[in-house]
């Protein structure tokens, strides 16, 4: 048997069938997993039950436990018990687990909420079995995929291949006059660094070789829309989870899967990527600006904060927020956490900071009213997480 000398807490939510239970417990057996501690309760949002488990389990053996569970009962959050963040606990808090190296990714990462390979009634692709297969296939290359590993080169359909072009061909003619200048300084150095072309989608792997080589950053393929929390998380490893699907072709225009961080820095040519995550959001929307180092460095911190933080922090670090509407205000963190936004379509507000180093020097000096019993620091060269400022008993 392995060697498990670390406790994790699973927590999750099962229908009140007592066999939907057992078959959630079945890779506990299957991996020889001891079982410390079980509760129950009835859920608070639903007519189901939230399940709360105790079990040793190593680190290498955790992510193959949660996939296995996940794909019976759906989004499991974890938590950690016996290191430095165990207990941090009083009447109304309990820090939840965060990654604290960089492989702790293939655990949080794989977590996905929805829009994996089930799909909703709502989606284009819904009806389409072709489109869905390809969505499960893209899937299991997510799924199966550890971090450090090269990113599997894709080969993409000629359906897909149009329908990236239609819309690289559409936003790039909106960019130079709309996207921001850190943008466009980016963005044409993707065309011969990474292949972007309208006939090309770009290799995974290749961009993400490309940002490591500008800001440290990388990529992650991810089969869905993963949880704030596990998404800005990644980002405090200066790691960009990443879908490689593409949307359906008979709906270029609009996806209704939304992406967990709602920041942009361009004004209605967003309106083909707005709030819809695919590869040509990631590629397209997100990547250029990842090129950028100060604004690297301000997603980067806002990942940090986020760690340890409550659901209710997470949320307010997930919604910085902009729009294509002609209301402004000045970029201040405390409003703009505040700012609520729509999952589709434009936001109501812009808010507008001087530069992205005025931006990370605002989040760095909110990050410090996050309540926390601690703070954290990445260490580039372990790339790993540091927990300082621990107050004794914890």
């Amino acid at each position: 048997p392995q060697k498990m000398n670390k406790d994790f807490c699973l927590v999750f939510t099962v229908t009140d069938e007592v066999q939907n239970l057992i078959n959630a417990l079945e890779p506990l057996k299957e991996l020889c997993i001891p079982l410390k501690h079980l509760e129950t309760r009835p859920s608070k949002t639903s007519s189901s039950h939230d399940v709360f488990l105790q079990l040793p389990c190593s680190r290498a053996v955790l992510p193959l436990l949660v996939g296995k569970m996940r794909a019976i009962v759906g989004p499991i959050t974890i938590f950690q018990t016996n290191e430095l963040i165990r207990g941090v606990q009083s009447e109304s808090h309990c820090t939840p687990w965060f990654p604290r190296c960089i492989q702790d990714l293939d655990i949080s990462c794989n977590n996905v909420i929805k829009y994996g390979d089930q799909l909703t009634p709502d989606h284009a692709g819904y009806g389409d079995p072709v489109y869905r297969e390809r969505r499960r296939y893209f899937a299991s290359i997510a799924n199966n995929y550890r971090q450090g590993e090269p990113i599997p080169k894709l080969e993409y359909t000629k359906e897909e291949l149009d329908t990236w072009k239609v819309i690289f061909n559409h936003q790039s003619k909106l960019y130079p006059a709309h996207a921001c200048k850190e943008y466009n300084e980016q963005f044409p150095a993707l065309f011969s660094a990474c292949h972007y072309r309208e006939d090309n989608i770009p290799q995974v792997e290749d961009v993400s070789q490309y940002l490591k080589s500008r800001t440290g950053y990388q990529l992650r393929p991810v089969a869905g829309w993963i949880h704030s929390r596990d998404f800005l998380a990644a980002l405090a490893f200066r790691v960009f989870p990443t879908t490689q699907y593409i949307r359906h072709h008979s709906k270029p225009k609009y996806t209704p899967e939304p992406c967990p961080l709602n920041i942009a820095f361009v004004s209605n040519c967003c309106v083909y990527y707005s709030s819809c995550s695919d590869v040509c959001h990631e590629l397209m929307g997100h990547v250029p600006l990842f090129a950028n180092a100060s604004f690297a460095q301000f997603s980067q911190e806002i990942g940090l904060a986020s760690l340890g933080a409550s659901n209710e922090w997470v949320e307010k670090l997930s919604s910085f927020c902009v729009s294509d509407q002609a209301k402004y205000e000045e970029f201040d963190c405390t409003r703009a956490v505040l700012q609520s936004y729509p999952t589709s379509g434009l936001q109501p507000l812009y808010f507008v900071a001087k530069s992205f180093d005025d931006m990370t020097q605002k989040l760095c000096e909110f990050a410090k009213t996050i309540p926390k019993p601690f703070t954290v620091t990445y260490d580039p060269a372990t790339q790993g997480i540091q927990v300082v400022d621990m107050p004794c008993g914890y």
